[in-house]
């Protein structure tokens, strides 16, 4: 899908064009603002790690809060129902909670300035260059999926063709990141969270008075889809049909653990936000203090979804034009009034700007520290490596153009990012939990497993699911299967291989292995991070409590 259908053009006039040229204005200033804090590759890669827990919390929940969450939930809540809440308090919250309390004092207190690098301590060069590598490539695809979706918007706004949305949208992106690295993006991630919310809540309220309020998007949906399309868990017995083609089992395990651990504990785009933090309390606290925005954001953006499948029942179907990315277009046109239609819009490219800004500066991360620096020039002095991610920067946004175009053959471009983070989030979370917890694992073990888990969850979807060998009646049902896959073979792989090569060292294995005593000296609490409402575990636990509480009025 190249082009987007002619009646989504949004009645845009002056007023809406002056909100978005004021957004544009202060998102550069911010980074020609950053950029005079630049002095070192920490201060660009990391922010020099000082940043407090409020700021990388709202970054960190900001960067997710993409491509991924706004036109590929609601497309998600237009495709399959309210089982999309599953994403959030099952595929998100316990893995959030599980990376703040257990896995970030690990990733703080070595000191990495990547997840990659965690895995060259840990194992050694082998694995450290082939998650590098995955590592790179997944960035720069799911780069592309935030700048299709920012061109769709530009095109619905503008009248553009695809290829010049995304163009204009690429380049300015790369603008505010290669000024000010990552506290250029940080602090504008921090302004979208706020002005994404200014657009998703009107629209969610309007939306509702127009379909009559919550029991009218209930009981319409329930009488044309059926009792089970607007709630949570039925029809996810084993062997029960329902439109997103899992049971409970592939949810919980598939989504819950494998997916969600997967992507939320090894992926730097999120992770770089937590290292970013001024102290280990406020590292672990970021993902805790995301976790709570991250809990409600179903409300404006699944509920969207369900009331444009109201609104516009064409949605989906072949032949009309109009496939399940185009929910929030679609409220937006039939919707909201000039002004505030300016600043839906501006939330939008907000929310997507933040989405590609997260994935390319971690992208120039690794590839200048993991595989440039390491492998192909070493010793360089700082300055070169502060210029070399600069450069790396403008090649990122470029592939993340071509990569785009992937993007736009998907109906529902969620589909598209669970597959992406079924090949290489995954088989990552396999090696990171197996070497963080069992001392014997091998360099070997790590190198294999990885590599391995990221072919079988390749094979299950392309050979099995596509090919019509396996049946499964959904693509995101086939990603649930596929992540299943890279963690069984994975690990099997990883426990065969150690069995039979040289473990690595206790003394070299301080700090990166659970049970083990952290290297150096233990770093103090900073004045009021003891205080009993910041401690992570009361932050973390409570997390999990709403979560499991919110699904209540959905499960009956």
């Amino acid at each position: 899908m190249l082009h987007l259908a002619e009646g989504l053009r949004l009645p845009t006039n002056g007023l809406d064009y002056t909100l978005l040229g004021i957004y544009f204005a202060v998102v550069l200033g911010i980074g020609f603002a950053a950029k005079r804090s630049v002095k070192t590759s920490l201060d660009f890669f990391l922010s020099g790690r000082s940043l407090p827990a409020w700021i990388t919390g709202l970054a960190f929940v900001a960067a997710n809060l993409g491509a991924t969450e706004i036109l590929g939930m609601a497309a998600n809540g237009a495709q399959y129902g309210v089982y999309t809440v599953h994403w959030y308090w099952v595929g998100a919250v316990p893995a959030m909670v599980f990376l703040g309390l257990v896995m970030m004092p690990f990733y703080y207190r070595s000191k990495v300035r990547s997840v990659p690098e965690f895995l060259l301590h840990r194992f050694g060069p082998s694995s450290h260059l082939l998650s590098s590598v995955i590592f790179a490539v997944s960035a720069v695809l799911i780069a592309g999926v935030n700048l299709y979706a920012l061109a769709i918007v530009l095109e619905a706004l503008l009248g553009w063709q695809l290829w010049v949305s995304i163009v204009v949208a690429g380049f300015f992106v790369l603008a505010y990141i290669t000024l000010g690295g990552l506290s250029s993006a940080i602090y504008t991630e921090v302004l979208q969270f706020f002005v994404i919310l200014a657009a998703l809540i009107p629209l969610t309220i309007l939306g509702l008075k127009r379909v009559g309020g919550w029991s009218g998007v209930s009981d319409t949906l329930s009488g044309k889809k059926g009792e089970a399309f607007m709630t949570a868990w039925d029809g996810t017995g084993i062997g029960t049909g329902n439109p997103l083609g899992a049971n409970w089992l592939t949810i919980v395990l598939g989504l819950g653990f494998v997916m969600g651990f997967g992507y939320w504990t090894t992926n730097f785009a999120e992770v770089q936000r937590a290292l970013s933090a001024k102290n280990l309390s406020a590292a672990q606290r970021t993902p805790l203090i995301a976790a709570f925005p991250k809990i409600l954001i179903p409300a404006v953006v699944v509920v969207p979804g369900l009331i444009a499948l109201i609104m516009e029942p064409t949605i989906g179907k072949p032949g009309s034009g109009l496939d399940y990315n185009h929910a929030i277009p679609v409220l937006m046109r039939d919707l909201l009034p000039n002004g505030v239609l300016g600043i839906a819009v501006t939330g939008l490219l907000a929310a997507f700007m933040a989405g590609m800004a997260a994935n390319i500066s971690s992208f120039n991360t690794v590839f200048t520290n993991d595989i440039w620096a390491p492998y192909l020039k070493k010793n360089m002095p700082d300055a070169y490596y502060v210029k070399t991610a600069r450069w790396v920067t403008v090649i990122g946004v470029l592939i993340g153009m071509g990569t785009a175009f992937i993007a736009s053959s998907f109906s529902n471009i969620m589909n598209y990012l669970q597959t992406l983070f079924s090949f290489f989030n995954v088989p990552l979370f396999v090696v990171f939990i197996i070497g963080m917890f069992w001392k014997r694992t091998t360099p070997a073990a790590g190198f294999w497993g990885l590599l391995s888990g990221t072919v079988a969850a390749m094979i299950n979807y392309f050979w099995f699911y596509q090919q019509g060998i396996v049946e499964i009646p959904s693509d995101q049902g086939a990603n649930f299967v596929s992540s299943i896959v890279a963690f069984v073979v994975g690990s099997v792989v990883m426990v065969v291989v150690t069995v039979f090569t040289k473990p690595k060292p206790v003394e070299q294995l301080a700090g990166l292995v659970y049970g083990t005593t952290s290297p150096g000296v233990e770093e103090p609490p900073a004045k009021g991070d003891d205080a009993w409402y910041r401690k992570p575990a009361v932050l973390g636990w409570g997390a999990i409590i709403l979560a499991a509480v919110c699904y209540v009025p959905f499960s009956f």
